[in-house]
């Protein structure tokens, strides 16, 4: 599903128009990068939880030479599923 077929489903589901479903999908992913720039978790109970996590520096190599470079710490963005997701997908 890519963002426009969520949108469809957003508008369908909630019986409003698509324009109304694209401004509560963008403001949904919107308030989910602040929280997540702030540091903090973003939890939907049943769904999962948004988070950050620091990966540390690392010596990986290069595939096409195979000489090792340096990898700079970072921050990711991880999704941890819910209990009621997961076994949805079951």
């Amino acid at each position: 599903m890519n963002k426009m077929e969520l949108i469809d489903a957003v508008a369908k589901g909630a019986a409003i128009s698509k324009g109304d479903a694209s401004k509560a999908v963008d403001a949904f992913t919107t308030s989910i990068q602040k929280s997540l720039k702030k540091g903090d978790k973003v939890t939907l109970v049943g769904f999962g939880t948004f988070g950050v996590v620091r990966k540390a520096a690392r010596t990986g190599r290069n595939p096409k030479t195979g000489k090792p470079i340096k990898i700079a710490a970072k921050k990711v963005a991880k999704f941890k599923a819910g209990k009621a997701l997961a076994d949805a997908v079951r």
